[in-house]
Formats: structure tokens, C-alpha cells, sequence
């Protein structure tokens, strides 16, 4: 049985993890790739599953890349919008209409129930909701907020895919200057479980 406490390394790409990626066999492989910001042809798992979240249906386990300072020492991050379903119509209509470029907003959602962190993002006058920061960003997002001001955090549009499935629908960037003795994803739900690799496959 598999210890989670345990670290466990291979070769190849654990099974968890290799069947959320999209089977190059499937006939949209072409069109995910373009939805993700890949090149055609690209056949790296690491960064598919990067950019796509290996979100699927059967459980909540999701793949993300924790930010690094750029060399110009920026904290640069891409993502795809979360609960555009939950979006009323118009917000949708909205979204179609973006253009790659356009800057967005960002709002704190007190009164979300299920995240106390959770961030709208808005389009400018008029002003539409187009979905939430991913969760696992949020808290590194409000501290950027606090530590060098609203304005040096800017997002904006990437890409709007509208032959894509909601979830890969709207990708964003976020980029704001990297503070001083700033570490990204240091909450403690980002730490390791295992202190040390104890086991191999």
C-alpha cells in the first residue's frame, strides 16, 4: 500500500499522473495543445500537466507550477480561469469578446463560503465578472497585493479559446515585481508530506 508520508521516485511518469494526459491519438490532441499555449508537436507530460491542471472528473487532484523569480526578478505565473460556469450569461458573452492583451481586475470575494481568499477577476468599464483565480494562487496573489500595490500587479488576457471546454476557455497572466524575502506557495498546505525520499520504483 503506498505511504504518503513516503517519497517515491522513477523513471517514468507515475500512472497517476500519466493518464491525465490527453492521448496523442485523440483527434482534439492538436487543439489542446494550441488551448494550452504549446507548440504543436510538443510531447512534454510536465508541461501539459503544468498547464492544464490534470484536472479530471473521477477525484480533485490538480498539477501546478509553483512561480520562480524571473531573471529580472519579476513573479510571472499563466492559468486558465476557474468557475466560468457558475458565470451569468453575459459574463460569458463577455468573455467571447476579450482580446489577448486586455487587462483584468482583481476583486477579494469576502463573502465566498468556500474560500476566504477567493479573487473575482473584471474586465474594465463596463465591468463583468469572468471567473475566479485558481484557489491554489489566491493567497500568493493577495500578498503580492499588499507587499507592492495594486497597481504593479497587473493581469491580463493570454488567450480566449472559444472551441475549448469552459475550463480551458480563458488563460490568464499575472505579473508583478518579486518582493524582497517573498517565497511563493509557503502556506502550509504546500508542504511535503515526505521530509525525505525513503522509497523508489
Amino acid at each position: 500500500m503506498t505511504n504518503l508520508h513516503d517519497a517515491y521516485v522513477a523513471k517514468d511518469l507515475f500512472p497517476l499522473f500519466a493518464n491525465r494526459l490527453l492521448p496523442k491519438s485523440r483527434p482534439e490532441y492538436g487543439d489542446f495543445l494550441h488551448w494550452l499555449g504549446l507548440d504543436a508537436g510538443s510531447d512534454d507530460a510536465l508541461d501539459q500537466l503544468a498547464r492544464s491542471g490534470g484536472v479530471r472528473a473521477t477525484d480533485s487532484l490538480q498539477v501546478f507550477p509553483c512561480p520562480k523569480p524571473t531573471p529580472d526578478n519579476h513573479y510571472v505565473v499563466e492559468y486558465f480561469s476557474h468557475g466560468i460556469r457558475y458565470m451569468p450569461p453575459e459574463s460569458r458573452q463577455r468573455i467571447e469578446t476579450l482580446d489577448p492583451g486586455e487587462r483584468l481586475y482583481l476583486m477579494r470575494d469576502i463573502q465566498n463560503p468556500f474560500d476566504d481568499d477567493a479573487l473575482l477577476m473584471q474586465t474594465g468599464d463596463p465591468i463583468f465578472d469572468v471567473g475566479y483565480c485558481p484557489r491554489f494562487y489566491s493567497a500568493d496573489f493577495i500578498r503580492l497585493l499588499d507587499l507592492v500595490g495594486k497597481d504593479r500587479v497587473q493581469v491580463t488576457v493570454v488567450a480566449m479559446n472559444p472551441d475549448a471546454p469552459l475550463q480551458f476557455r480563458l488563460r490568464c497572466r499575472l505579473t508583478a515585481p518579486w518582493p524582497v524575502d517573498f517565497s511563493a506557495c509557503r502556506q502550509e498546505t504546500f508542504e511535503p508530506l515526505a521530509a525525505e525520499a525513503s522509497g523508489s520504483i
